[in-house]
């Protein structure tokens, strides 16, 4: 009998230096959603792999948020500073080439009672790879890595590397959860995350920050999946703009929802999705909470 070797593993960073993506690599599926947008990410996402005698159950967290201060983002803050209190190891990532003070205020953060190891994405993006080894130098200094690993998650390069230097410090637990679990989040959490991501792919850079999901209606009738969802909007003029001319906007949303969650659950699905307008969502505390954020 394997004797299995578990524990949890934040990923943590500023916005939109790859962290989803990571996850969705480490894992092998989209658990978490991804953007070219920053700060797509707003709950704490598990993504669970078991291999080799280890079972990693990484949390992925919103890139910490500086920008603005309304009750989402002092949530999403929370979510990350507990993440790191709760946890075994810490992958913090940064983009090659790339390191600011935004990225220097997640290392303030970072425990000093814990393995910390430095995973630099995008490394595929660099034309002179010599360039990497100054850069990794600068940003090593600033704090005592247990290793520092170049990645490019999008390419899966050195990604089994980070598995390897993770797998060294997980606590001798036993099995946490199922071998074959993939995730903690319920389909219905998953299948909001996936209308979610259309949002932000599709529509423009400012609108999808004053949006949410809402599953209003889950059912599993044998091997089909009946959804019924709101997008959640700010104001009436975004109502329009997420439905589009003749409702192409909403049906494009819906359709690539749909064929994600088909994929993912292994079945079909019957997704309906209409707009509502909630006034001031995204600073009520208590609207937050119905919909999910602590």
């Amino acid at each position: 009998m394997t004797q299995y070797r578990s524990g949890y593993i934040a990923i943590v960073g500023r916005p939109n230096v790859g962290k989803s993506t990571l996850l969705n690599r480490l894992v092998g599926e989209k658990i978490s959603i991804v953007s070219r947008k920053a700060q797509t990410t707003r709950h704490r996402i598990t993504g669970i792999l078991t291999e080799g005698g280890n079972q990693f159950v990484f949390v992925d967290t919103p890139g910490f948020q500086t920008q603005y201060g309304n009750a989402l983002n002092r949530a999403m803050n929370r979510g990350v500073t507990q993440t790191l209190n709760d946890v075994d190891v810490v992958l913090f990532v940064v983009e090659a080439g790339r390191y600011d003070a935004k990225d220097k205020a997640v290392v303030r953060l970072l425990p000093k009672d814990r393995p910390v190891i430095l995973v630099v994405n995008k490394t595929d993006q660099i034309k002179n790879k010599e360039s990497l080894f100054p850069f990794l130098a600068e940003v090593a200094a600033d704090y005592d890595y247990a290793a520092v690993v170049p990645i490019s998650a999008t390419k899966g390069k050195q990604t089994s590397e980070v598995l390897a230097e993770a797998a060294r410090h997980l606590p001798n637990e036993g099995l946490m959860f199922a071998e074959d679990d993939l995730t903690d989040r319920s389909e219905r959490f998953l299948a909001a995350e996936y209308i979610r991501e259309k949002v932000f792919r599709l529509l423009g850079d400012e609108l999808p920050y004053s949006t949410a999901v809402e599953i209003e209606k889950f059912e599993i009738e044998g091997a089909m999946r009946r959804i019924y969802a709101a997008i959640v909007v700010d104001r009436e003029n975004h109502k329009a703009i997420v439905i589009g001319k003749g409702g192409e906007s909403l049906k494009r949303i819906a359709s690539e929802a749909r064929q994600d969650m088909e994929r993912l659950f292994d079945g079909k699905v019957y997704l309906e999705i209409w707009v509502k307008v909630k006034s001031g969502w995204n600073d009520d505390e208590r609207l937050l909470k119905s919909l999910g954020y602590e």
